[in-house]
């Protein structure tokens, strides 16, 4: 018989005593943050140095302007617009900004818009990880699809050609650097790491053990590829959920928990108030809570079979509703999206190989085929009280089977309105 592993917290009260004390420094956090945001919307002007993340072109009574989005140095991510003719990509600017009452507290904590005057445009320093994009890049002759490796690489934004694409085939979650992406890494890391470490622990050292010593040169990788990439929130969540977890399989506690999920998010968020207002990181949990959801009732079936067939469709009919909630582009394409998420586990450290060798542009052609393939696409917008609904279900379904069935069914009959009738 086997024994059951030690839960995360003992009893309902320890959880809920650590929940009110998480949710006390997220209030004082979020004190301290809005007396900022006072201080800076009152402002008459500021003068800040900023990186540009996009530009993309607009026209407006027939004029066209520019849509840059910005990360300045003291962290804000904002919006604003100019009328130069010019080529802001790869640069920072030296730029007045004017804050003002109309940029709401939850807008500060993510992404804002503000009016702003350019002064000084100057090339971004040629660091390690600017070096790195431009290598990939060039093994490409393809604009798009080296923005497509670059996004799944190092977290830049996607080409707006190849945006739509992507959203038509059902595959952002593949291109926006998330849990996936990470799990994957941990599994290259470790799995080399301990191939090696295994040869010399039975020579010199069995009594080490390897979850431990593998583990830590694994997250000490991980915590450097995270700040390389600017700590995306989705990813941030997921670091956190590995790291968390990593310490529990050496403590040997239970894992896969839905009271494990709702710790790690707690927590992020009374470090990282901004988390609140990140849609990347809502759907990153989203889609581990229905990964933890659909564990939890098929951990029955055979583990190949859970991998393969349950997990790839149920996340993905599942998360239909809450993915329409926000994103309402619909094409029969995005079908495609359980298989192709499957083929990306093994493409991932495939095309990361060939970059290193030189040889990044062997898949361009059928990644071209597969990205020219979709076309047309109809906008169908969950309502909000829907997606209410159909989140109180899920959370439900924790505890109830039958809501478990209901939500599955609710979402299935979603995914029949939306692709055939």
């Amino acid at each position: 018989m086997q024994l059951e592993k030690p839960k995360l917290f003992g009893d309902s009260k320890s959880l809920i005593g650590v929940m009110a004390v998480l949710a006390i420094a997220l209030m004082i956090h979020l004190a301290f943050l809005y007396q900022d945001y006072r201080s800076f919307i009152h402002k008459p002007f500021y003068f800040t140095t900023a990186k540009v993340l996009s530009q993309s072109t607009k026209n407006k009574h027939g004029r066209s302007y520019e849509v840059l989005k910005l990360h300045s140095k003291e962290g804000w991510t904002f919006y604003t617009v100019t009328y130069q003719k010019k080529s802001f990509q790869n640069s920072q600017v030296r730029l007045e900004i004017f804050p003002n009452v109309t940029i709401t507290f939850w807008g500060y904590l993510g992404t804002f818009f503000v009016k702003s005057r350019i002064g000084q445009i100057m090339p971004v320093s040629q660091g390690f990880k600017e070096y790195l994009l431009q290598e990939v890049a060039s093994q490409h002759e393809n604009k798009a699809l080296a923005s497509f490796y670059n996004a799944i690489f190092f977290a830049t934004p996607l080409d707006a050609s190849l945006r739509q694409k992507v959203s038509m085939l059902g595959i952002s979650h593949l291109v926006a650097l998330s849990g996936f992406h990470l799990g994957i890494l941990w599994g290259m890391i470790y799995g080399i790491g301990f191939w090696f470490y295994r040869f010399f622990q039975q020579r010199y050292f069995p009594y080490r053990y390897a979850l431990l010593d593998v583990g830590v040169v694994s997250m000490a990788f991980l915590a450097a590829y995270l700040w390389f990439v600017d700590f995306p929130p989705s990813l941030v969540r997921s670091f956190a959920m590995v790291l968390t977890g990593w310490f529990m399989l050496l403590l040997g506690m239970e894992l896969l928990s839905f009271t494990f999920l709702l710790t790690v998010v707690a927590v992020l968020m009374a470090l990282f108030p901004s988390l609140m207002v990140s849609l990347s990181f809502w759907l990153s949990v989203a889609g581990v809570f229905y990964i933890f959801l659909v564990l939890q009732y098929a951990k029955s079936l055979h583990k190949m079979v859970i991998t393969l067939i349950v997990i790839p469709l149920g996340i993905f009919v599942l998360m239909l509703p809450i993915v329409h909630a926000v994103f309402g582009i619909t094409t029969a394409y995005q079908l495609l999206s359980p298989l192709l998420s499957l083929a990306f586990i093994p493409f991932y450290p495939a095309v990361i190989f060939l970059h290193l060798v030189g040889m990044g542009g062997l898949l361009d052609s059928g990644l071209a085929w597969l990205f020219d393939f979709p076309h047309g696409g109809t906008e169908y917008l969950l309502p909000f009280w829907a997606l209410g609904l159909y989140v109180a279900m899920s959370i439900g379904a924790i505890w109830n089977r039958w809501l478990f069935g209901a939500t599955l069914g609710t979402a299935m009959l979603y995914a029949l309105y939306l692709f055939i009738i």
